[in-house]
């Protein structure tokens, strides 16, 4: 009798790798840094990491959350990224019965997840990171299912000129700006994966998650001059509309 592997579990096993290297987007990208073609360091006394110390997970454990050489801390966040992208796997294969769409979940979900980072850290979301979500969405969409490529075009559209406007009008009437353009092309993103009809519920979903988060942060108390990153909502929204939660 042939056994099968559970569909899930390769990706779990790629996951804390695939962390691995978010982690290195996250902290790369926002700085200007190359990623591809410099080798990891330790941020404290420059030494390059050898292979044993970039185990996901493990090495941070084996090294007790400390360089090798110098001994300085290294923090939670090579862990954590590493776990939340083990998450990824974790919660769409929980939440999606079609295995045949867990990579497409995991891909997105990741994707995601290295956007709201970045924008919870350095409040901006990327184009490098945005842009690519539109056409990914939209082959996505003629692959699966070509009749729905009109919708998601153009939920594409209005999600994007949707968000400028608000930006633009709030812009206008405040003196500042109250959403970036980031946020547009998140939307527009959106919109190409999962179509007019829920691009709705992709916002409303965010604005509840931001409104929610923002209220929990320590020293919670909200006023018209707060700054609070939206990507992250909206990158949560996005994947649970995906996943047909909303």
């Amino acid at each position: 009798m042939e056994m099968r592997l559970p569909a899930w579990l390769p990706l779990l096993i790629a996951a804390p790798f695939v962390g691995s290297f978010l982690g290195v987007l996250i902290q790369r990208l926002p700085a200007g840094r190359p990623v591809a073609l410099s080798r990891s360091a330790c941020d404290a006394c420059a030494t390059r990491l050898a292979a044993r110390d970039l185990v996901p997970v493990l090495s941070w454990i084996v090294l007790r959350g400390r360089c090798r050489s110098c001994g300085a801390a290294i923090g939670l966040f090579p862990p954590a990224v590493e776990l939340a992208a083990m998450a990824v796997v974790g919660v769409a294969a929980l939440l999606d019965d079609d295995p045949s769409r867990l990579w497409l979940d995991c891909a997105l979900g990741w994707a995601l997840l290295t956007l709201a980072w970045i924008d919870a850290r350095h409040m901006r979301l990327p184009d490098i990171l945005t842009l690519p979500l539109i056409p990914a969405g939209l082959i996505v969409a003629l692959v699966r299912d070509p009749d729905e490529l009109l919708d998601r075009t153009s939920a594409t559209i209005v999600g994007y000129l949707a968000f400028r406007a608000i930006a633009l009008g709030y812009r206008a009437w405040r003196g500042r700006d109250g959403l970036g353009q980031g946020d547009a092309k998140l939307l527009a993103g959106a919109g190409a994966w999962v179509g007019l009809a829920l691009l709705a519920d992709v916002v409303l979903g965010g604005a509840v998650i931001t409104l929610g988060a923002a209220l929990l942060r320590p020293g919670g108390k909200l006023t018209a001059a707060s700054a609070v990153p939206f990507g992250p909502g909206l990158c949560l929204a996005l994947w649970l509309v995906w996943l047909r939660l909303f």
